[in-house]
C-alpha cells in the first residue's frame, strides 16, 4: 500500500522540494495551503492539492482522520526582522497554527510529524559550529515561536503520542537541479534571491549590513544548505520514524560557511553580471558567524548534502531566475 503524507505549506519554496522528493520516492501526498505565500506554479499534478487555512480547525480535523503515515509542518512565517516588528502576526500563525496542529493530531489516527524549525533557536553563537547540544536562546520573536513549538511538540510526543523528527534548518537556498519547481518566492527576503535579483535588474543594489565583523573579510558568514538536500533529509527522515525509531531534533546545514562577499563574488562569477551592492550598518541581533554540526544527521539518518557547493546553489538559482523572471518586491535580506 503505498505510504501516505500531509504537507502543509506544500506549496512554498521549501514545500514544494519536499513536495517533489517524496513524490520521487513513491509517497502520495496531500498538500494543504492556503497560498498566502506557496504558488499555483509549485504544484505538481501528482499530488492531491487542498486549498485551506492551517488554522480552520473543521478542516484540519477533517484531513487528519484520513490517517496519514506522515504529517510535513512547513507552514510558517520565517522573517527574523519581520518577527520584531509584527510579533502579533508570528504569534498567529507560527504558535496559533503550530499548537492547533499538535493538539489535532492528538485527537487524530495521523501520529507522526516532521517539523520545520530553525538555526534561529540558537541565538547568539556561544561556540562554532553549533550542534544540537548548545543552548537555546533565540534573540528574535521568530526563532522564539519556533522553540516554543518544539517544546510543545516534546510534551505532546510525552503525552499524546506523537513521534517527530525536528528539523533545525540553517540557510535553505538554491532550487531543484532538473528545473521541476518554477515557481519564484514572493518578497524573498534573504541573502541569495535579492542577489539574483540584483543581477537580474530587478533590484538597483543589495544592501550588505555590515563590513567589520571579525570575519576574514569582515562580512557576516552563513552555513548555506541546498533546498534540495534538504529536502532528501526529509525523506530519509520519514524512513526513520516508519521503522519506529526514536524521536529526534537534527541540525541540517553543511559546517562550511560562507561570507556575504563571498556569496557576491561567487554570484557575479555564475551569473556574469556585476552584483552591485552598499555597505550598511549592521542590524542588531545578527550574529557574525553561525554553522552547523550536522555530523548527528549523517549519524542516524545516513544525510549527506551533496548539491550544496557555493556554486552549485547559485547555478541552480540562477537558472530558475532566468525563465520566467520574477518581479521584485524591495525588502532588506535577513542572514538567518
Amino acid at each position: 500500500m503505498t505510504k501516505q503524507a500531509l504537507i502543509i505549506g506544500g506549496a512554498g519554496y521549501i514545500g514544494s522540494h519536499v513536495c517533489l522528493e517524496l513524490l520521487s520516492q513513491g509517497w502520495g501526498i496531500t498538500l494543504l495551503d492556503d497560498l498566502s505565500s506557496g504558488l499555483k506554479e509549485n504544484l505538481f499534478p501528482q499530488a492531491r492539492f487542498v486549498e485551506g487555512d492551517l488554522l480552520n480547525r473543521p478542516l484540519l480535523t477533517q484531513l487528519l482522520a484520513e490517517g496519514f503515515d506522515l504529517v510535513v509542518y512547513l507552514a510558517a512565517r520565517k522573517a527574523a526582522s519581520e518577527s520584531m516588528l509584527k510579533p502579533e502576526l508570528y504569534c498567529r500563525q507560527n504558535l496559533g497554527g503550530g499548537l492547533q496542529l499538535f493538539e489535532a493530531m492528538a485527537q487524530s489516527p495521523s501520529k507522526t510529524l516532521l517539523f520545520s524549525s530553525t538555526a534561529a533557536v540558537y541565538g547568539d553563537p556561544q561556540y562554532l559550529p553549533l550542534d544540537e547540544s548548545h543552548p537555546t536562546l533565540p534573540v528574535n520573536y521568530y526563532g522564539f515561536t519556533k522553540l516554543c513549538l518544539e517544546q510543545n511538540l516534546q510534551w505532546f510526543a510525552r503525552l499524546k503520542g506523537l513521534r517527530y523528527v525536528t528539523l533545525r534548518y540553517f540557510n535553505a537556498a538554491g532550487y531543484d537541479p532538473a528545473g521541476r519547481v518554477t515557481g519564484l518566492e514572493r518578497n524573498p527576503a534573504n541573502l541569495i534571491p535579492v542577489v539574483m535579483e540584483v543581477a537580474q535588474g530587478l533590484r538597483p543594489e543589495l544592501l550588505i549590513f555590515g563590513n567589520d565583523f571579525p570575519t576574514h573579510d569582515g562580512t557576516g558568514e552563513r552555513d548555506f544548505i541546498h533546498v534540495s538536500d534538504l529536502a532528501h533529509a526529509h525523506s530519509l527522515a520519514a524512513e526513520h520514524l516508519l521503522a519506529g525509531k526514536p524521536s529526534l531534533t537534527l541540525n541540517l546545514g553543511t559546517g562550511l560557511p560562507h561570507t556575504v562577499k563571498e556569496v557576491v563574488a561567487m554570484a557575479e562569477r555564475v551569473t556574469g553580471k556585476r552584483v552591485a551592492h552598499q555597505v550598511v550598518p549592521r542590524q542588531a541581533g545578527h550574529p557574525a558567524s553561525v554553522w552547523a554540526d550536522a555530523r548527528l544527521a549523517n549519524q542516524l539518518l545516513g544525510w549527506k548534502p551533496v548539491h550544496s557547493s557555493l556554486e552549485l546553489i547559485l547555478t541552480h538559482t540562477w537558472r530558475a531566475y532566468q525563465a520566467p523572471a520574477a518581479k521584485a518586491d524591495h525588502a532588506p535580506w535577513e542572514p538567518i
